[in-house]
């Protein structure tokens, strides 16, 4: 996974993991910047038949595929309850854990969503200058300022963001766009991710969220996979002609847009908490493919999001000590949560 050759894109995502820390407060540098609160699952990605028609990438291909998956709550926070409305929309990232490649190198390509189709800026630029408004001395001026200019981060501020009954009810959004590329030269399909679950989406109104504890969701999936594997389908929403493919804002319609289902992920075991939190120092998710079959579109907030990704993830590995040691389900408050 490389940084961007672009300094300007290398400065403002620098910018960005800097200010996403500050507004974490004193969050250890083993968590990260955003979505801090989160926990590893390992389990399996079946692909549909319909999936290797328009791509030749191996994950879609190949019988199946290892998948490590990440669920996670939003703010760099990692003892947020999971009850704080804050901790909203919630995350979803996969890992498909391909063959070695041809050097012996192990090979891995990702997906990485959240709980709602919004997103709050169509630039790196615009999300630090969002940011920077908001951390200013002057936020109460510097951020209404900044919202009259971006009506884009308003619809993502006041989207309905509620609570879930369990993270297996949940429905998550990738909101950068991507091209399935079926043979060299032949079929190009551009679409958006989507991950549905098979049980449906189920959410809590506020009064049920007060009845919740502190690691509800954590919780409830380690005692759901007693009952056997929790099962998304992984589906892609595919544009139509004109349909706006590099800002992840724009919202593509639901009306005559086809949603193709490309397989199925099944979760199925829970990663012990000290392996998760060590695991989870290390790991980092890359937003572009980096694998034959799809590509990333033009959409200036993956290379971005890539660096910000990389720059926090080398931070993470760096960390001294193993502040992040035990699981969000620790009986004290002062054990923190896994990141």
């Amino acid at each position: 996974m490389p940084l961007s050759s672009d300094a300007q894109i290398v400065e403002t995502s620098n910018g960005l993991v800097n200010a996403l820390r500050s507004a974490a407060g004193d969050a250890p540098h083993s968590f990260r910047p955003a979505h801090a609160k989160g926990h590893l699952l390992t389990g399996t990605f079946t692909p549909t038949p319909t999936a290797s028609t328009l791509t030749n990438a191996p994950h879609f291909t190949a019988p199946s595929t290892p998948i490590t998956v990440r669920f996670s709550s939003s703010t760099g926070l990692p003892t947020i309850p999971d009850t704080d409305p804050a901790a909203n929309p919630r995350g979803f990232a996969v890992r498909f854990h391909l063959p070695n490649d041809a050097d012996g190198k192990r090979a891995h390509t990702d997906i990485i969503a959240h709980s709602t189709p919004y997103f709050p800026t169509r630039t790196g630029a615009e999300f630090l200058e969002f940011l920077s408004a908001a951390g200013a001395p002057n936020a109460s001026e510097a951020v209404p300022e900044f919202l009259a200019r971006h009506p884009e981060t308003v619809r993502f501020l006041q989207a309905e963001k509620k609570s879930p009954v369990s993270f297996a009810t949940e429905t998550f959004y990738g909101v950068n766009a991507f091209r399935f590329v079926k043979d060299a030269g032949g079929k190009v399909t551009t679409l958006r991710y989507r991950v549905v679950p098979v049980a449906g989406d189920q959410h809590l109104d506020a009064e049920e969220v007060k009845t919740k504890e502190k690691n509800y969701l954590f919780d409830e999936v380690k005692e759901r996979l007693q009952g056997g594997p929790i099962e998304f389908k992984l589906a892609a929403q595919i544009a139509q002609e004109g349909d706006v493919t590099d800002d992840a804002t724009e919202i593509w319609p639901e009306e005559k847009r086809e949603i193709v289902e490309l397989g199925t992920i099944s979760v199925e075991k829970w990663v012990g908490d000290g392996e998760s939190a060590k695991e989870q120092q290390r790991i980092i998710f890359d937003p572009i493919p980096r694998v034959e079959g799809v590509e990333a579109s033009d959409d200036p907030m993956l290379e971005v999001r890539a660096s910000v990704y990389l720059i926090s993830g080398r931070q993470r590995r760096e960390a001294k000590g193993a502040d992040a040691a035990a699981g969000h389900g620790a009986p004290t408050e002062t054990v923190k949560t896994v990141t």
